[in-house]
């Protein structure tokens, strides 16, 4: 009981419920298992920005930007699961996404309104969080998120993007590594 009561408290403490952390890590798993059986980037990321828009509170636009391989100068919109955007291609000197692959840091944004780099896409975006995706140390992309609340998103949320990236990264440089042994 006294261990239950510590356990509750530790959750409490940082904001966040034990079911709040329990999902997290179960989207977690559906993506583990969409790239376990994906065959191409873009299957993988239509299916877990769908996942995780469906599945998590508050997670109201997410999608994936990829450096243009030609002009890594500027990040192209992949799949995404939200209202549309006239975002669909951004510099990498400009925006909140442009910030995040300069300075190759997750970045969380509390206000966006706050931010001067923040490009509106939607009138309805409290907050954000954008986290660099990696292959072999190089970014080549993002994932970026935005919600409907201000400061929605906390420790676990950032620990679970980051890790998502991770995962994503691992994946394409697995299957970089394959096709260049063919």
């Amino acid at each position: 009981m006294a261990e239950e009561q510590a356990g509750r408290s530790f959750w409490q403490a940082r904001g966040m419920s034990e079911s709040k952390e329990r999902k997290l890590m179960e989207v977690l798993g559906g993506i583990r298992e969409i790239l376990a059986r994906a065959k191409a980037l873009e299957d993988a990321q239509r299916e877990s920005v769908e996942l995780v828009r469906r599945e998590l509170a508050g997670y109201d636009w997410v999608g994936y930007y990829m450096l243009d391989a030609r002009d890594e100068n500027f990040l192209d919109l992949g799949a995404y699961s939200g209202a549309a955007t006239e975002h669909t291609r951004i510099p990498v000197s400009e925006g909140i996404c442009g910030a995040a692959v300069a300075t190759g840091e997750t970045l969380v944004i509390d206000d966006v309104r706050a931010d001067p780099r923040y490009l509106a896409c939607s009138l309805e975006t409290q907050s954000e969080i954008v986290v660099p995706i990696r292959v072999r140390g190089k970014i080549v992309g993002e994932i970026d998120i935005d919600s409907h609340a201000r400061a929605a998103f906390g420790g676990a949320d950032r620990n679970f993007v980051e890790e998502w990236a991770r995962l994503v990264g691992e994946w394409m440089s697995a299957r970089r590594r394959g096709n260049s042994q063919s």
